[in-house]
């Protein structure tokens, strides 16, 4: 029995909690890092209250220190709204989009043993004038999911490529493992889940978000306009 379009959303929409949920641990630290400085900084503050003596060069010191931190906390609170689908968010470049997700997903591949390698024109902003391209919401979970197919389908994955291709689309490329690097942790690691990527969720969530992706054994070629 073919799904129906509503069974196909229901799959994207589990396909898009499952990667935020991979994200999480990553945003999570953007939010408790200022809070933990911005304790360290009021302990600090009321130091020097207290002392004999108030120095007022350090206390203006410790509160610009809070006053930045809060807005540190204040901005990770509110990058969560790019994670709505919305229809008129501020959209992305392709760099953005590349440098957010990689720096989402680098620790916990890392911890498996799969290395993101990305070319330099993609984390170099050399150009003021790239091009924003909509949907960023929509790219960033495609991206995630892209990233998260070559994490969970192929077999020992050394690491995963982030190349441009053409002016408007990235392609994501799968490397193998040398027999002779093969870490026995990180494969222990990257044992087989239950939540993987596979083929059919990554096409589900790109059917749902309107983009036509390639996918490919040890590949996906995620273009930046819908199809």
């Amino acid at each position: 029995m073919k799904a129906s379009p509503g069974a196909r959303s229901w799959i994207a929409a589990g396909v898009r909690h499952e990667l935020l949920t991979r994200a999480l641990p990553a945003l999570r630290h953007d939010m408790a890092a200022p809070v933990s400085v911005m304790r360290m900084g009021l302990l600090m503050l009321r130091r020097q209250v207290a002392a004999p003596t108030i120095d007022m060069v350090a206390c203006e010191e410790r509160v610009a220190l809070i006053d930045h931190q809060i807005a540190e906390l204040v901005s990770a609170v509110r990058s969560l709204r790019d994670w709505e689908l919305a229809t008129d968010d501020e959209g992305i470049t392709r760099r953005g989009l590349v440098v957010q997700c990689v720096g989402l997903m680098r620790a916990a591949f890392d911890l498996h043993g799969v290395r993101l390698q990305v070319d330099e024109a993609l984390t170099v902003d050399t150009d003021p004038n790239a091009p924003t391209w909509p949907s960023g919401a929509s790219l960033r979970y495609l991206m995630l999911g892209a990233l998260g197919y070559l994490h969970d389908t192929p077999p020992d994955v050394g690491a995963i490529t982030v190349v441009p291709d053409g002016d408007a689309a990235l392609l994501l490329r799968v490397a193998a493992r040398a027999p002779a690097t093969t870490d026995p942790v990180a494969g222990a690691h990257r044992a087989p889940r239950k939540l993987a990527i596979d083929a059919i969720a990554l096409q589900s969530l790109a059917e749902d978000l309107g983009y036509v992706l390639t996918i490919e054994h040890d590949s996906v070629r995620l273009p930046l306009a819908p199809g």
